[in-house]
């Protein structure tokens, strides 16, 4: 129920009345027996439309990347979701637009209090790593994923699964051999 009283407040907050003058709730799931918690930068146009987070090609290699079947991403209580804008932004001259200043730090803190088993924060991107790792983030995106012993458990920093990123996965040989698999491993602990 706290979450369904957050969630009203969220639509009836004036920074997202446009969404919700047009019938667009927001999308994120919370749950008190979340053991792990996706952080992304927003939905995207399709996930809006389908109301599916993650509904699109980086969803299908982010499922991949955990190890688990799109059924029980989306079914499973022990995976919380919590984009940086739970709205879609719009389009930008390259993708989509960054998600808006101030959304994430009003709603997260709420939303994660009532979640207290979690165990880790997957942070996707680097919208999400500035937020939640500040100044403990590294040079750059790379660096700080390839750091990502550093902060866990609380933290596991990834860089976005889009397949815009064909590059920096060729280029970045260590992430599949080397991160993956402890990722898995995070993912099949949290889910028994």
């Amino acid at each position: 129920m706290i979450f369904e009283n957050i969630k009203q407040e969220i639509m009836a907050n004036p920074m997202n009345e446009a969404y919700t003058a047009k019938g667009i709730p927001p999308l994120f799931k919370a749950s008190a027996d979340a053991r792990l918690v996706i952080v992304g930068q927003a939905p995207g146009r399709k996930a809006e439309e389908t109301r599916l987070f993650w509904n699109d090609l980086s969803g299908d290699r982010l499922r991949e990347w955990l190890g688990i079947s799109r059924e029980e991403f989306y079914t499973t209580n022990r995976i919380a979701h919590l984009p940086m804008d739970f709205y879609y932004p719009g389009k930008a001259k390259s993708g989509d637009a960054p998600p808006r200043k101030g959304f994430a730090e009003k709603w997260h803190p709420r939303l994660l209090a009532e979640m207290p088993k979690i165990e880790t924060i997957i942070l996707i991107g680097s919208y999400a790593q500035k937020y939640y790792l500040n100044k403990l983030c590294e040079k750059n995106l790379t660096e700080t994923v390839r750091s990502y012993e550093k902060y866990l458990p609380k933290y596991f920093p990834l860089v976005h699964p889009s397949p815009l990123n064909i590059g920096w996965f060729k280029r970045n040989p260590w992430f599949e051999n080397e991160v993956l698999p402890v990722l898995k491993d995070i993912v099949v602990k949290n889910l028994k």
